[in-house]
């Protein structure tokens, strides 16, 4: 039997599963983790934390998880210096289902949601998956949003939710704050729409947090992940602020328990190594403008990037060229985005040997 075989329902069918390839190769830059182990004081206070949940797993965990919360409450008010409050803030198990949270409370069937593509490609997916009809909107030829076109799809197409991904993954750029405010007094215009600002990435960027952009807009959300920037990937830890309405909205439709006792004090212990791990980040920044540059000097066209990745390119064959980086032990993402490839900034060593396998590439075409 194939899938198609299936009864699965149609906006389903002809879709692929989010994922990238996972080869055993000496360089992996092809998945934006971040490429430094938790330190080892961290590991001992995870294990600690670890510890004495367990003493109580016959027991279901805080179904609120309101320590969380109000740990990660903290630290975006430290970080961004607008004040949040544990009732603005929201978690579940990585970003991914903050957004699905998201889109089985205002998005479903019947209703609509509008992202700016290239774009993360979850969003679609989950649109999708939660039976909301999924909308492309417009990009400039740099990858920016082109404002004047996206003013007018929402005229035109009235979507229920709006995302908008700062830092944008694939293509690492930015969205400017006076953008974001013109998209969401032009959606509120139409009706009442929910505006969510994805910004997964946004420790690595040049720009300030729009966190701030909350104050009086009840319908802006913005979500956040400790995978990247807290180097927790395998943690699956996502959360998003906004107005206290919208977090009460979200629980209408979460699982009973859905994060587990192990999860919240795993997230918990890396909350007090805040500071450390954000040095990991200015680390990664750092990095991330050392391979712009370099790349750049090979003479390639690289998009500028306020993440932790870097868009790249331009090629007549990008799965060529994805291909011969690989076969020098060296493994890059091929996004599906014409002539570009993206490459996660990574430790100094590994970056060298990308930037290496590069150079000899472009050398053969």
């Amino acid at each position: 039997m194939k899938i198609d075989d299936l009864p699965i329902r149609d906006e389903l069918r002809g879709q692929s599963p989010y994922g990238a390839p996972q080869l055993d190769v000496p360089v992996q830059l092809n998945t934006n983790e971040n490429p430094y182990p938790l330190p080892e004081p961290l590991v001992a206070r995870i294990a600690e934390r670890v510890a004495e949940a367990a003493r109580h797993l016959n027991r279901y965990p805080d179904r609120d998880a309101v320590e969380l919360r109000e740990g990660l409450a903290a630290y975006l008010s430290r970080t961004t210096g607008f004040a949040v409050t544990r009732e603005q803030v929201w978690a579940a198990n990585g970003s991914n289902e903050v957004l699905q949270q998201l889109l089985q409370t205002f998005g479903g069937p019947g209703r609509s949601a509008l992202g700016f593509e290239p774009s993360y490609s979850m969003h679609a997916l989950i649109s999708r998956g939660t039976g909301t009809t999924w909308i492309s909107g417009p990009r400039r030829e740099d990858f920016t949003v082109d404002l004047d076109a996206a003013l007018v799809a929402l005229r035109e197409h009235r979507p229920d939710v709006v995302f908008v991904c700062s830092p944008n993954n694939p293509t690492g750029t930015a969205v400017a704050a006076d953008t974001v405010l013109a998209l969401y007094d032009a959606a509120q215009a139409v009706k009442p729409t929910m505006v969510i600002v994805d910004e997964a990435y946004v420790e690595f960027s040049h720009r300030a947090s729009l966190l701030p952009m909350l104050e009086g807009r009840p319908h802006l959300v913005v979500t956040r992940t400790m995978s990247k920037a807290f180097g927790a990937a395998g943690l699956r830890l996502g959360y998003l602020a906004a107005d206290p309405a919208v977090v009460d909205a979200v629980q209408l439709v979460r699982l009973p328990y859905h994060l587990s006792a192990v999860t919240q004090a795993t997230a918990l212990a890396c909350l007090e190594h805040t500071d450390t791990l954000l040095g990991y980040v200015e680390r990664l920044k750092s990095e991330r403008d050392r391979l712009v540059a370099a790349l750049r000097d090979l003479g390639l066209e690289v998009t500028d990037s306020d993440a932790n990745f870097i868009q790249f390119g331009r090629f007549a064959d990008t799965h060529a060229v994805w291909q011969a980086i690989l076969d020098r032990g060296v493994l890059v993402r091929d996004n599906g985005v014409p002539g570009r490839l993206r490459v996660t900034a990574g430790t100094p060593a590994e970056n060298d040997a990308f930037l290496e396998a590069v150079a000899t590439v472009i050398k053969e075409l």
